[in-house]
């Protein structure tokens, strides 16, 4: 409207400066006037008198042009760190976080926002539920974190905050009241939550903030927005959710450590949570700098992915100046065969490739691994060929003894709570192959992603995977080691519950700039908790004794290319890809020493003609039976291991007409999972059953990922 009347506006001015007549000249210049005046001697004197014109207006200030900032090889206002390195550093950090306005963290107990988060993850102890919101301990890092984002739920952020702040306009309406668990909740008859630790009231209290009420928890309703706690236009949610998005880009700009020394970064984020009929389908949104947009983007306001994508695309990459944003999803092994579905197949062609084309832009990563379990792969699902891998038993959320039934390719419901079918489309692994396969027949792949890992934490303690030292993620819920000693492999939780993961990101600084390059270049890995340093290239030229030269990796980033890349088309015939694989283990702390290194193996998938997934494994570095074990009565890890390893390899059955999509995969040797430390930190009589349960494993074997590289034949052949 405002452009509409600025253009009427010059348009009248114009008018009313246009004429069709020729200008008359201007009149000449007055004559000066002479008047007599009598004198004495009756002599007439001729006195001239000049009439001035009136004063010319000083001229209109000239107003000084804005400086230009120069904001140098960044997108924001800071210093150049110190620690620039052209061949990249290592970086950790968690892109997964909940905090107290989290609809969910809060019931949990969490008393804790995005600011304790952040200093969590400086390494600063702060207080964290033990009982109730006022009993507290404290809680500290072993190591701090290089970077972190805050990404609390943006469904129901105003609501929370409504209903949490003592005073205000929704404060004492009933479905704030049944939030805080000051009333209880009429629970319909027989709804049960499939043995999760989040119970039916619990469940029931995180339904009240929405619309569809209950039948959110009993139905899998989706979520919209209620009208007694936002009024009939939303307007006060979206008021209240706009405080809270404003003092978490607050509390992350105060965190970002903009000076030369560049020692921790922070980043704006939210989560969009899509929960169709209660399957996961949930994804992180990371902005690049502190060019945001005005409101998160909320599953209860945009209910469709490839609508969430448009809106950013919109709202962030061509609405804000600057703006910056990437999706990341996780926790794909909850989602029921939703989250890697190829859902538009039935769409003209031109349309289904907008579609890929515009997830692809905005989505190039994808959490592997987090409190909910590893979602690399899973054995037994139906249209993988290659064998089983027993890497692919690892943190298992969802039951490995129930006979869950296979999604094939369809979809099911269900997952959150311990309900529905699963699928080979759940896992990444698989889901790699599928767009290899979709890159084939469109030529666009929807599934190029890298690889994180994260936490997914409700308690704002990112980074806190540790072991042997573990706190626990859900507030007053698992706040003790004895209520995380719970539970049975066929529930969710705690005990299917693991400390989480960590994101690895190669970059030349830890600057927003830098680690974000990396993102959407895909150089990138996920680890399941320590600090290994995987590296993972490849080359039709590498020299078979790479690992050897004193400049490798600065070899290996001159003649190939790194994870998240694309290898170029066979350069002749006949003619093998070279893999470097390198990896350095984590040292640890003094008082939590890292593992040792076991081996380093490649994943190697390619789609069959009959829809099928085809997977190969291949150890390339170290070895499987190195003898290396851990001594379940104390813990103690003895064996041999690597402290590095390093192989060039190449595929001895490589087919240069093939697409294919090749990964990393490095293994520590077995150590103690968290509950076998647990339990041992207690007096043997006072140990729960889940301690002596032959069905739920101690001993674990840490790893980390690689993002892939895909490799693709020229087009017209080989």
């Amino acid at each position: 409207m405002l452009r509409s009347f600025t253009v009427l506006l010059l348009g009248l001015l114009l008018l009313t400066c246009r004429t069709t007549e020729p200008v008359p000249p201007p009149p000449p210049e007055p004559a000066p006037v002479v008047e007599p005046i009598e004198v004495a001697a009756e002599v007439v004197v001729e006195t001239v008198v000049e009439v001035e014109a009136p004063p010319e207006p000083d001229p209109a200030p000239v107003p000084e042009p804005e400086p230009v900032v120069d904001l140098g090889r960044y997108s924001e206002a800071r210093e150049e760190c110190s620690d620039y390195n052209a061949q990249r550093n290592a970086y950790f950090g968690d892109f997964h976080i909940h905090t107290n306005v989290s609809m969910d963290a809060y019931i949990f107990g969490t008393n804790t926002d995005a600011r304790d988060a952040y200093r969590f993850a400086r390494g600063e102890a702060i207080p964290s539920a033990l009982s109730s919101m006022e009993d507290t301990q404290s809680i500290q890092l072993e190591r701090p974190l290089d970077f972190a984002a805050v990404t609390d739920h943006a469904s129901f952020l105003g609501e929370v905050k409504l209903c949490t702040t003592p005073g205000s306009p929704a404060y004492e309406e009933m479905l704030c009241k049944l939030y805080r668990g000051e009333i209880r909740a009429e629970l319909p008859e027989g709804l049960e939550l499939g043995g999760n630790a989040v119970t039916a009231e619990l469940g029931a209290r995180m339904a009240s903030l929405s619309g569809a009420g209950q039948g959110i928890a009993a139905t899998g309703a989706d979520i919209t927005r209620s009208p007694e706690l936002c009024g009939a236009d939303g307007a006060r949610c979206r008021e209240w959710t706009r405080r809270v998005w404003d003092d978490e880009i607050a509390a992350a700009d105060e965190a970002y450590d903009r000076s030369s020394r560049c020692e921790f970064t922070t980043f704006n984020a939210y989560e969009y949570t899509a929960t169709p009929e209660m399957a996961k389908v949930h994804r992180n949104v990371i902005f690049r700098n502190d060019a945001v947009i005005d409101l998160p983007i909320a599953y209860a306001d945009v209910p469709d992915e490839y609508d969430l994508w448009a809106a950013l695309r919109d709202q962030c990459l061509e609405g804000v100046d600057r703006c910056d944003v990437v999706t990341i999803p996780h926790n794909s092994n909850l989602s029921n065969g939703r989250m890697f579905q190829v859902d538009y197949e039935d769409l003209p062609l031109s349309e289904q490739r907008a579609r890929v084309a515009l997830r692809t832009e905005l989505e190039p990563l994808v959490e592997i691994m987090q409190i909910k379990g590893d979602s690399e792969c899973r054995n037994g699902l139906g249209g993988v060929v290659g064998g089983s891998d027993e890497l692919c038993d690892f943190e298992r959320f969802r039951s490995p003894v129930t006979d869950w039934p296979d999604c094939g390719d369809g979809e099911g419901a269900g997952a959150l709570v311990g309900q529905g079918c699963i699928s080979r489309r759940d896992y990444v692994r698989y889901a790699l192959v599928e767009g290899v396969r979709e890159e084939e027949r469109i030529g666009l792949n929807p599934f190029k992603v890298g690889f994180i890992g994260s936490t997914d934490t409700h308690n704002a303690n990112p980074g806190d995977v540790q072991e042997r030292s573990f706190d626990g993620w859900s507030g007053i819920q698992d706040s003790t080691a004895r209520k995380r000693l719970r539970g049975s492999v066929a529930s969710l939780q705690p005990i299917a519950s693991n400390p989480g993961g960590l994101v690895g990101i190669w970059a030349e600084e830890n600057s927003r700039d830098a680690l974000f390059d990396a993102m959407e270049r895909r150089e990138s890995f996920g680890t399941s908790g320590p600090r290994i340093q995987p590296r993972f290239f490849a080359s039709w030229a590498f020299d078979p004794g790479l690992c050897d030269a004193p400049d490798m990796i600065e070899r290996a980033y001159q003649q190939g290319v790194s994870m998240g890349g694309d290898l170029s088309p066979s350069p002749r015939p006949g003619a093998e890809p070279q893999f470097l694989v390198a990896a350095l283990r984590d040292p640890g702390t003094s008082e939590f020493p890292g593992g040792k290194l076991q081996r380093i193996q490649i994943i190697k998938g390619w789609a069959g003609e009959d829809g099928t997934v085809h997977q190969r494994i291949f150890n390339v570095a170290g070895t499987p039976d190195n003898g290396a074990t851990v001594d379940p009565r104390t813990c103690s890890p003895f064996g041999p291991g690597h402290d590095s390893l390093c192989a060039v390899w190449s595929d001895p059955e490589f087919d240069a007409s093939q697409r294919a999509v090749y990964y990393s995969r490095v293994v520590e040797n077995p150590s103690c999972r968290w509950n076998a430390w647990q339990c041992l930190s207690l007096p043997e009589r006072d140990r729960p059953s889940v301690c002596t349960d032959p069905t739920i494993k101690k001993v674990i074997q840490e790893r980390a990922w690689t993002s892939p590289i895909w490799y693709a034949p020229a087009k017209g052949g080989a």
